[in-house]
């Protein structure tokens, strides 16, 4: 299994659907590190462009890496060994190829269909094949902007709930979809409920 993941705060959508960029959040970087850990990521990529939001990541994650943090909350520490801040989806290809040899297939993620959207069950089993890296992109705000789309080479389907409101927040929809494509196999690994 080769996975990563990439939090993306520009370019995405407004609520009018224009381009924006979003701050980063504590909750994110503390969040998403440690699914992506429970996961077995290699990487967790936090891409923002703005000199004061990278500032602020990283003071964050150095605090839980090497200062008071890495020894009040060992654990934490280990799950922020995943985060690296960049400034665009570029730094990820050379970080990858760096260590794998080769390039990673993007994956997008959204609440809507696109015409390369892929299903869980097919992306699932592509990364057990383990033949490639993939990298799921994850936006911000309300949600990746269509000229970033464009360019990755699958969409993931959309999380579906049963009625019509879809609208999970960032770390809700990354827990959600790694469960999905890294989880156990509940068929198989079930045991029976103890009373």
């Amino acid at each position: 299994m080769s996975v990563s993941i990439a939090l993306v705060h520009y370019p995405v959508k407004d609520k009018k659907g224009d381009i924006s960029a979003t701050s980063i959040t504590n909750f994110d970087i503390h969040d998403i590190a440690r699914t992506a850990c429970t996961y077995g990521l290699e990487r967790f990529y936090i891409q923002n462009p703005m000199p004061s939001q990278k500032a602020f990541a990283e003071r964050i994650i150095r605090h839980w890496r090497e200062g008071f943090g890495s020894e009040y909350n060992p654990s934490r520490r280990t799950a922020l060994e995943l985060a690296v801040i960049l400034d665009d989806l570029s730094e990820v290809v050379g970080d990858v190829e760096r260590r794998t040899g080769h390039p990673p297939l993007f994956v997008g993620t959204s609440a809507r269909r696109y015409p390369n959207t892929i299903s869980f069950k097919a992306l699932r089993e592509n990364i057990e094949k383990g033949e490639e890296h993939f990298c799921l992109v994850f936006g911000t705000g309300w949600g990746l902007h269509p000229s970033l789309i464009m360019d990755f080479d699958y969409m993931l389907e959309p999380i579906e709930g049963p009625g019509t409101y879809n609208h999970l927040s960032v770390r809700s929809a990354v827990a959600i979809i790694l469960d999905r494509l890294l989880g156990r196999d509940m068929e198989q690994n079930s045991s029976p409920l103890r009373r």
